[in-house]
């Protein structure tokens, strides 16, 4: 099956982590070997090779980069100039992918229908993966007005929040609405016709976004706080809501948003602990709650900061959503609903926006 990732932080891995993500796994883990500096090393799960392999041949692709004011504990760019130019250092590395032939951004409809008409031929030479641009977290967008220069640049989705306190909306762990700033934004990105990434918004900010936002919105890399009781989730509530807004929700694999009980650094998906079967359950939550497989989709978030020490045990590479297939025919979805979900849903949304 042809899959739509909406949630790969390819760009992180290639400046953050050093990773060459044109060679296989296997290489860039040998690479690795003997460092220690994060948690994930040597365990990683994506490149560009093993997205062809698992015919991942469309992604979304994120810039990011956290400002964090003198009171916030968390990572990040002391001021919004300098998380500003290091999303420049992650767009300039995909432009260099671009010029190698490794990847192409779409932008737009007319550059999507070309790029998926390139990936169901049948010729055997390598293709380029397909990125869409997305920002996630806005605290590196200076002022509003900044905005527009990223839309030039191919920008088309942005997510106002990550973890935190934001400059436009609070993120996961926090709590707060948007604000006057964040409601500047949000025009906007709705004058622009960007897609609004409602994932990492916290419980008010979600709500108050949605009230004064009218545009394109989607959750690349969200799953269901029925299932992991905690706020970086989305309640029922919530996706109802989103459902009412035509929005698609991207499943995503990190452990802890899997299965409940999960402990960073020291649970591990052993046997059948955390398999691709629980991201699966999320997906019929996500169906069951829509009444039909038009919502759901893939947004792994993959070696977005952890690597096979946080994701489901029968995944090696991201090769291994091919995986998915079965799984879902044994929850009894039909050929047309696993096609919607692997991809789909997400590329209908964008020939609507796109239109």
């Amino acid at each position: 099956m042809f899959i739509f990732d909406a949630h790969l932080d390819l760009a992180m891995n290639a400046l953050e982590w050093n990773r060459d993500l044109r060679l296989p796994v296997s290489v860039i883990r040998k690479k690795e070997q003997g460092l220690k500096d994060k948690p994930g090393r040597g365990l990683n799960t994506v490149s560009l090779d093993a997205m062809r392999k698992g015919n991942i041949g469309l992604c979304a692709a994120t810039q990011i980069a956290r400002y964090v004011k003198d009171e916030n504990p968390l990572p990040g760019w002391n001021s919004p100039e300098q998380a500003w130019a290091h999303t420049q250092g992650q767009l300039a590395w995909y432009r260099a992918m671009e010029a190698e032939g490794e990847m192409v951004q779409i932008r737009d409809k007319e550059g999507l229908e070309k790029h998926l008409a390139l990936w169901h031929n049948n010729s055997e030479t390598a293709k380029p993966i397909g990125y869409i641009l997305t920002l996630e977290g806005a605290d590196s967008i200076i002022s509003p007005a900044w905005l527009e220069r990223s839309f030039e640049n191919g920008l088309r989705a942005i997510g106002p929040a990550h973890y935190g306190p934001g400059t436009y909306a609070q993120g996961t762990n926090a709590s707060g609405g948007i604000g006057k700033k964040g409601r500047e934004l949000l025009k906007e990105i709705e004058n622009l016709g960007i897609i609004l990434d409602v994932t990492h918004l916290c419980d008010d900010s979600f709500w108050e976004t949605l009230d004064h936002y009218r545009g394109p919105l989607w959750a690349s890399h969200s799953n269901c706080r029925s299932i992991v009781n905690h706020n970086r989730q989305f309640s029922d509530e919530q996706f109802k809501e989103l459902l009412t807004r035509d929005a698609v929700i991207g499943v995503a694999l990190d452990a802890w948003m899997m299965i409940p009980g999960w402990i960073k650094g020291k649970s591990t998906p052993l046997g059948e602990s955390l398999t691709l079967e629980h991201m699966v359950n999320h997906i019929d939550h996500i169906c069951q709650l829509a009444g039909n497989s038009l919502h759901a989709g893939i947004g792994t978030d993959l070696d977005g900061g952890f690597g096979k020490e946080q994701s489901p045990y029968d995944i090696d590479t991201i090769a291994d959503l091919q995986r998915l297939h079965g799984l879902l025919v044994s929850k009894g979805y039909s050929d047309e609903a696993i096609r919607n979900i692997s991809s789909e849903n997400f590329l209908r949304f964008l020939g609507n926006t796109w239109a």
